[in-house]
């Protein structure tokens, strides 16, 4: 997948079908967008995501909740579907003032080389947002384009949107979001050194700082599964700050993985939630700890 980052200055020559969005979470609603664009691909187009860098909430000052899928991952999660290129347009004074109008000319059909759009019928764009579906509509056919824009996808009359998940993993109803989104919930990062509790303890865990700006589930033990380098492991996962041995406030990810004994300090492992087990808690002694270790292992090996 070929990244465009950091630049205005670009110009695709080949035909591409796009959409554009935030996509954070990347739930069944965008995959339902990106099913569209990536179809297109049959008619020899290359499958472009556009988004902006940093997200509007945060170049125009308002409060930026913590992410559902951090940059770093949606760029896995882009690759893995197949996506040709991520354009990540850098959002500034001066792209921020852009016409609608002039967005769509001078971006997508200059820049851009579009031939395919698919875009939800709220989709919001140019100077002060006034760009949209029934602009679109008037400019497909000048610039020739085509166009599709579709309903939200919806789950017992709720529409699926970011804030839905996000309200799902407030709580830590994993196996919802999991559902919401077409797949687990990821976190992802470099295998850190630890306290190395866990080795002392006949147990040995991997453990992941996440990015700050990852929206993290309710501190506690959860079912997961971790995916280091092309290969996936059983695992059980804590989130939160062991407080039985640590007075440090930062929340850290430690992770056991079953059938598993290697160095990988450095490397990335993505590690997948499944289902929350338990919540956080301080036990009397390392022992105590030890022992509900063991069960939280065990349990995890018949879930």
């Amino acid at each position: 997948m070929q990244i465009i980052a950091g630049t205005t200055d670009f110009k695709i020559l080949q035909p591409t079908a796009v959409a554009i969005g935030k996509f954070d979470g990347l739930h069944r609603g965008h995959r339902e967008l990106l099913k569209l664009v990536l179809e297109k691909k049959k008619a020899g187009l290359l499958t472009t995501i556009f988004t902006f860098d940093p997200p509007p909430e945060v170049f125009f000052g308002k409060r930026q909740p913590k992410e559902i899928t951090t940059r770093a991952e949606k760029r896995i999660v882009f690759e893995k579907m197949g996506v040709d290129i991520l354009i990540e347009f850098p959002l500034d004074e001066i792209s921020a003032a852009l016409p609608a109008e002039d967005f769509v000319k001078n971006v997508l059909k200059d820049k851009m080389n579009i031939s395919y759009l698919a875009a939800g019928y709220d989709l919001s764009f140019g100077h002060k947002g006034a760009g949209n579906a029934e602009l679109l509509k008037r400019m497909a056919p000048k610039l020739n384009f085509e166009l599709s824009i579709i309903e939200k996808v919806c789950e017992n009359g709720r529409e699926i949107s970011s804030t839905y998940v996000r309200e799902e993993v407030e709580i830590g109803a994993m196996n919802h979001v999991t559902e919401l989104l077409g797949e687990p919930y990821m976190i992802i990062g470099e295998v850190v050194h630890g306290a190395k509790l866990g080795r002392k303890i006949g147990m040995p865990t991997i453990n992941l700082l996440p990015e700050k700006e990852k929206m993290l589930p309710p501190n506690g033990v959860y079912y997961s599964r971790t995916q280091i380098g092309e290969k996936e492991y059983k695992s059980i996962t804590n989130i939160g700050k062991k407080p039985t041995v640590s007075n440090i406030e930062q929340i850290g990810v430690e992770t056991y993985l079953y059938e598993f004994d290697q160095d990988v300090y450095g490397k990335n492992a993505i590690v997948k939630l499944l289902e929350f087990k338990r919540p956080e808690r301080k036990f009397a002694d390392l022992d105590e700890l030890k022992a509900q270790m063991i069960r939280d292992v065990n349990e995890g090996r018949e879930f």
